[in-house]
């Protein structure tokens, strides 16, 4: 019941951070926006293979930019306060949290700056869409480790970039092919269940693996 109390204060805070912290959500927003419409200026109709290619770069990078001022903006005060109060394991549960649905906000409001400017070439656009916010919210809970990993050093961003491209790379390789079902590409039959439950095994693993290795890290 305690833990469930403070769960939800710390995922209170980081809602209400954003809010008073408006520069960094518009600031990605900005980041979106531009990132299509140099698209658009480019390239203007592509095909369904660079589309969906295009679409999971900037999936990536957003995330990055989105997750990685999760833990640059608390200060070693406030890491105390967190420390006398509450458990590592709510802290990080609250984080991850937090990142998956502000993942999935980013991830509903890039495919409709896609398909509003660069079309949409698939096929089957809700399959699309769910298999967007799988891969995004899989994004987020690889990215919040891997900044929690690198809060504890002092470049924390570009550490958590380095530590993250070789490790999201096979994620995004399954990503990539399993969009590509809604672009009317023929799977064998079971092919696309299997992805996607590997995909789901990865973020159950990731975030297992969040709850044991980061109050080592609380120690610290």
């Amino acid at each position: 019941m305690e833990s469930s109390k403070h769960f939800n204060a710390l995922l209170k805070k980081e809602f209400l951070l954003d809010f008073r912290q408006q520069h960094s959500f518009f600031g990605i927003l900005l980041y979106i926006a531009s990132t299509v419409f140099v698209l658009y200026l480019t390239m203007g109709d592509i095909e369904a293979a660079t589309w969906n290619a295009l679409f999971w770069i900037t999936q990536l990078f957003i995330c990055i930019n989105a997750v990685a001022k999760s833990f640059l903006q608390e200060a070693k005060g406030r890491m105390l306060y967190y420390y006398s109060t509450t458990s590592p394991v709510v802290f990080i549960l609250s984080k991850i949290s937090y990142n998956g649905i502000l993942m999935i906000v980013m991830n509903i409001i890039n495919l409709i700056l896609y398909t509003a400017f660069l079309g949409n070439p698939t096929s089957s656009f809700w399959q699309f869409l769910g298999i967007s916010l799988i891969g995004s919210l899989g994004l987020s809970l690889v990215f919040t480790l891997l900044a929690a990993i690198a809060s504890k050093a002092m470049q924390q961003a570009s550490l958590m970039a380095i530590l993250g491209f070789p490790i999201i790379i096979p994620q995004l390789l399954l990503l990539v092919r399993l969009s590509k079902t809604a672009f009317s590409e023929i799977f064998r039959d079971g092919a696309p269940a299997q992805i996607i439950l590997l995909l789901l095994a990865l973020d159950i693993s990731v975030v297992i693996l969040a709850m044991i290795l980061y109050p080592f890290l609380w120690k610290d």
